[in-house]
């Protein structure tokens, strides 16, 4: 019977082992999600921010261009000549 008592004590003490690397490893696990989730909001953040330098970058290369810049002067001119499609539409659309 001591042979048996041996083997339930080793099994009981590898279970218990298990059981305390489980919990460590769900701990782990939530810890891990955490940086995931606010890594996730960082990249959400700069993707955002770097729509809104993107955007403030074309109005600054059309606004250098409308001071007389002859960089960018053909991407200036159909953008305006694109507004201007655009404003007669409307009118179009208006006097319908």
């Amino acid at each position: 019977m001591s042979v048996i008592a041996e083997i339930i004590d080793t099994l009981e003490y590898k279970v218990g082992k298990l059981f305390e690397k489980s919990k460590a490893l769900e701990k782990n696990n939530q810890v891990l999600r955490l940086e995931l989730t606010k890594a996730a909001q960082i990249i959400q953040k700069q993707s955002e921010e770097i729509e809104a330098l993107k955007k403030q970058y074309d109005t600054l290369k059309i606004a250098n261009s409308l001071l007389g810049s002859d960089n960018n002067k053909r991407e200036t001119k159909l953008k305006i000549n694109s507004l201007i499609r655009e404003i007669d539409h409307c009118i179009a659309q208006l006097s319908d």
